[in-house]
């Protein structure tokens, strides 16, 4: 499964809002999306990762578009 490393950039980490943000797109694709191994459509898996700001995370997808948007959106600042 192709992988993409990237660094976390919401202030808060993977914590509620920037997780919620994420499973809910991640949740509209129809592709399977993983960070860490951890289901991406999941929140509360997202949670459990403890990702900071920072944080290096794996972002992986079978789907090039699908890996690329999660991807993209682990880099952005979702709690501004």
């Amino acid at each position: 499964m192709p992988s993409k490393s990237v660094v976390v950039g919401s202030s808060v980490g993977l914590h509620a809002r920037p997780a919620a943000l994420i499973a809910e797109a991640a949740g509209q694709l129809d592709a399977s999306v993983t960070i860490n191994g951890m289901d991406a459509s999941s929140a509360l898996m997202l949670m459990t990762l403890g990702a900071k700001c920072g944080d290096s995370v794996e972002v992986a997808s079978d789907d090039e578009a699908a890996l690329d948007a999660i991807a993209a959106m682990v880099e952005q600042d979702l709690d501004a």
